[in-house]
């Protein structure tokens, strides 16, 4: 199965705490960077509706303008953590 995919903007802080969140336990997603990709950004759009970093495409899910407190519980009911 394909990875996750996880919309980011690098100067955005929750993109980085969500980073280094996922990075700490160990889950793979895709990163995609929107800020100066207009191709990227338009996904993110047409995908979640919005334009807003971090998004994740989880097969299909989508959990937009998060942090790390709304990923947790996100992960849980995936059974990820």
């Amino acid at each position: 199965m394909s990875l996750p995919i996880l919309y980011i903007k690098p100067s955005c802080p929750w993109c980085v705490e969500v980073v280094d969140y996922l990075a700490e336990k160990e889950i793979e997603v895709r990163e995609v960077i929107v800020s100066g990709n207009q191709e990227a950004m338009q996904e993110l759009i047409d995908f979640s509706g919005q334009s807003k970093a971090p998004t994740m495409n989880w097969h299909g899910e989508v959990l937009a303008d998060f942090g790390v407190d709304e990923l947790i519980p996100f992960l849980k009911r995936k059974e990820i953590i």
